[in-house]
């Protein structure tokens, strides 16, 4: 017999991988299974594969297979580590194998120091060879011990066999003889055969669960009856096993059932009445004995986890249930982020977890509303709010549709719904009419009839109902003239206007646009009253007789009233001269007659013509350039004369003028004083930068004692010759006494009761002052007999020097009088 051990191992793909992998066991004899026992012929070929190892891991992982022999013994076997089939590698020979016994079953339960078989060895030697002793190959470490001499072998004291460990036990034991002389040499010889021991099973071991932990899953479209997971769990005493009773030991809840022999776990309610998302049921598996006693058990925990399916899309409700459309009216421009209330609107995903988390997104026309919240997990009570009111207007929108959008954010299917939100905008009186311009012209005939219609107007107001009706009317100070139809915006002529260019040609108002409610816009109206040619031209009767001086023009003028060229542009033309007509030109555009430019005296008037008087009669015509064009002719008497200076030609020409002879000699008076103030403006200016300096004085009012020069009036007729010449006191009136000021000395108070002295160029002092009281004199004045004042000599020329000196000398005369006033 050839013994190996069969190794299973697993590839540790995740860390929760914590379960020892298994074979499966096929029974003995079996080419499929764990290679429990297994017999070959020896003639099997090299090359010949044997057998298949078979073997699972409980996570599910990859394993991996292979063989170990004992130490020194020869392979014969090859393993593929990935497949498990097993390949015979080297040659089979029964005969050169060592002996092989079988021992009867020996129970596990058997105790230690028992005998279990008696091996026994003839040796055909005699004498000292032929004594046979027994040991066992590598007996430190088996269970069994045996007799040397009987060969008896036992159980080692202290050990215990243990089916569940191992049932099969190989024990190697070797046969030694005493020894001999072979070929002159001592020699030992020994046999060995291996003995098979079976360890029969006892009912000593509980059962054991095949394949755990066990994890089991609930989906959310599982029925009542789906079964979830199955459990195993088999003897511990696998060669005589008794069946197995399973049943749940706590943690079902009572919604789930396990087959009491399967051990098939179902659902028995759906899983929406499931309250939680993970159960651990504790599954007891109990030995059942031959007369249906429960004896030993082993309990395991089976892990159940209800898992969602991601099958339900998000879905929105309103008051009633589900619905996928929102309406909702309102006035426009709500306030900015008012929440539109009327709105009720729920999203929800059946779902859990990632599955049931979506996006909230609202699609529509600019970005008016907004949606509130915009990440949902499960349910929420969808909010929209105002975002831009001045966009939602009722004028550019009666309603508007948008589309509330629910995706899923973390799934692969990506589900989503949709719901359409239609909000009907009800009108405000938010808008003023508007006119289709702001100002407007119009031009109409001078003449027209009344009630002729000058422009209409137009204007509009996007209000809805009586907020767009519009009424007109006009104001300002040229709306006088004219009216205006409040519902159709004419604007006419009022029935008695009489527009007339030549009175007035621009009126300019404003036109009014109001609603119902007092809403309003202005425009403004020009109007311009069209010029038409409806006066003639006519002369001034004061330019009809006129005197021409030889090489001075004349000029006649004609008055057109018409407001508007060409209406009143007025064209000159000579119809007729008498007696002659061939010296006379005129100026189509000015109407300026004169004499034709050879004529420059009277003489050469008199060669061409035998009239003496010089007086010629023109008839002169004046026509406008309108359409139809009017003259008017005028008889002009003019009398030609010789020149007589500038002076004179101006006043033969003016003579029917007299105002303008006036005016002329007002203007050279005028400018004569004119020229007069301004030379006598420069003299006193210059006279005044000239002055000199003279000393400080101080004005001082005379005391009311003090007597005043008086004289009489020289206009009054004297009684008598001898009062003519009678000084008499007139009316006392406040004297000016001028204080000389010496910063020189410690005179500061000197009165003088003459009058002051001239300025230094005077050419004479004042007389002296009498030697009594001034309240008490009386000037006479000497009589004078009439003589002829010689003739005075010029002045002479006056440097500052001699004025500063005169004024030294003077001042000095003044402090002598002084002097002489205070001694007496």
């Amino acid at each position: 017999m050839i013994f190996c051990d069969v190794l299973v191992d697993c590839l540790f793909y995740s860390a929760q991988a914590d379960y020892a992998p298994y074979f499966y066991d096929n029974g003995p004899y079996s080419h499929n299974g764990n290679l429990a026992l297994f017999s070959l012929s020896e003639d099997t070929a090299i090359g010949t594969q044997i057998y298949s190892l078979n073997g699972t891991d409980p996570e599910g992982q990859e394993v991996r297979y292979g063989l170990s022999f004992d130490p020194g013994s020869k392979e014969y076997f090859r393993v593929d580590p990935k497949s498990g089939n097993i390949t015979l590698i080297e040659k089979l020979d029964r005969e050169t194998d060592e002996a092989r016994y079988l021992t009867d079953g020996v129970m596990e339960t058997t105790v230690s120091g028992s005998s279990i078989y008696k091996a026994d060895a003839v040796d055909r030697d005699t004498g000292s060879g032929g004594s046979v002793t027994f040991y066992l190959q590598n007996q430190q470490f088996s269970l069994f011990t045996i007799d040397r001499h009987s060969g008896v072998l036992r159980i080692k004291s202290g050990k215990m066999l243990d089916y569940e460990k191992t049932k099969t036990h190989f024990v190697t034991v070797i046969a030694k003889d005493g020894g001999g002389n072979f070929h002159g040499k001592e020699q030992f010889l020994s046999s060995s055969a291996t003995l098979t021991v079976n360890v029969m099973d006892a009912q000593d071991t509980p059962p054991s669960f095949i394949g755990t932990p066990y994890f089991g899953y609930v989906y959310e479209i599982s029925v009542p009856g789906s079964e979830i997971f199955t459990v195993s769990a088999e003897d511990g005493d696998v060669g005589n096993p008794n069946p197995i009773r399973y049943s749940f030991d706590e943690g079902d809840d009572g919604v789930f059932g396990i087959n009491k022999t399967s051990g098939c776990i179902t659902l028995l309610t759906h899983p929406v009445y499931l309250k939680r998302e993970i159960f651990n049921i504790k599954v007891k598996a109990s030995e059942v004995s031959p007369i249906g006693r429960l004896m030993d058990y082993e309990v395991t925990t089976v892990v159940i986890r209800v898992l969602d399916l991601n099958n339900n899309p998000p879905t929105f409700y309103g008051i009633n249930g589900p619905q996928n459309m929102f309406e909702l009216t309102l006035y426009e421009h709500p306030p900015e982020g008012e929440i539109l209330r009327g709105l009720q609107i729920t999203v929800n995903d059946s779902d859990q977890g990632a599955n049931a988390k979506f996006n909230l997104k609202l699609i529509g026309p600019g970005r008016m509303l907004r949606v509130v919240p915009q990440t949902v997990l499960n349910e929420a009570q969808v909010t929209i709010l105002v975002e831009d009111s001045a966009a939602m207007d009722y004028e550019k929108h009666h309603f508007l549709t948008y589309k509330l959008l629910a995706v899923e954010i973390d799934t692969p299917e990506r589900f989503s719904a949709t719901a359409d939100i239609v909000i009907h905008l009800l009108d405000t009186n938010d808008n003023a009419p508007k006119f289709s311009s702001d100002y407007y012209i119009a031009r109409i005939p001078e003449n027209s009839p009344g009630g002729s219609n000058v422009v209409s107007v137009t204007a509009t107001d996007p209000d809805s109902g009586p907020w767009g009706e519009v009424k007109f009317s006009i104001y300002g100070s040229g709306a006088d003239m004219f009216l205006i139809q409040p519902e159709s915006g004419i604007i006419y002529t009022q029935p008695w206007a009489s527009l007339d260019a030549e009175v007035r040609a621009k009126y300019n108002f404003y036109v009014k646009a109001e609603d119902t409610e007092g809403k309003y816009s202005l425009a403004e109206v020009f109007v311009t009253v069209l010029d038409l040619n409806d006066h003639p031209p006519a002369f001034n009767d004061n330019f009809l007789e006129t005197t021409m001086v030889i090489g001075a023009p004349v000029k006649i003028e004609a008055v057109d009233d018409d407001a508007e060229v060409p209406n009143n542009v007025i064209e000159y033309a000579i119809m007729k001269a008498d007696p002659d007509n061939n010296i006379f030109d005129i100026n189509a555009d000015t109407g300026e007659i004169m004499l034709k430019s050879y004529i420059k005296s009277m003489a050469i008037i008199q060669n061409i013509t035998k009239h003496r008087d010089c007086t010629w009669s023109l008839v002169v015509q004046a026509r406008d350039r309108g359409q139809p064009s009017f003259s008017t002719t005028a008889v002009i008497k003019i009398d030609i004369t010789e020149t007589g200076g500038p002076l004179g030609s101006f006043l033969m020409q003016n003579r029917n003028k007299p105002l303008q002879i006036i005016g002329m000699l007002a203007g050279i008076i005028s400018l004569m004083v004119f020229v007069t103030i301004i030379i006598s403006t420069a003299t006193f200016v210059r006279n005044k930068k000239s002055n000199r300096i003279l000393p400080n004085r101080r004005v001082r009012r005379r005391p009311k004692n003090q007597n005043m020069w008086n004289f009489k009036n020289p206009f009054q007729k004297p009684e008598t010759s001898g009062d003519k010449f009678k000084e008499e006191e007139e009316e006392r009136e406040p004297q000016v006494v001028v204080e000389n000021v010496n910063h020189n000395n410690n005179v500061t108070n000197v009165r003088r009761p003459w009058p002051p002295t001239p300025p230094p160029c005077a050419p004479s002092l004042p007389p002296p002052p009498p030697l009594y009281a001034p309240s008490e004199r009386h000037w006479n004045v000497p009589t004078v007999s009439a003589t002829v004042a010689p003739k005075p000599r010029k002045k002479p020329v006056m440097t500052r020097q001699d004025t500063v000196n005169k004024a030294l000398v003077s001042e000095l005369k003044m402090r002598l009088e002084q002097k002489r006033m205070l001694s007496h």
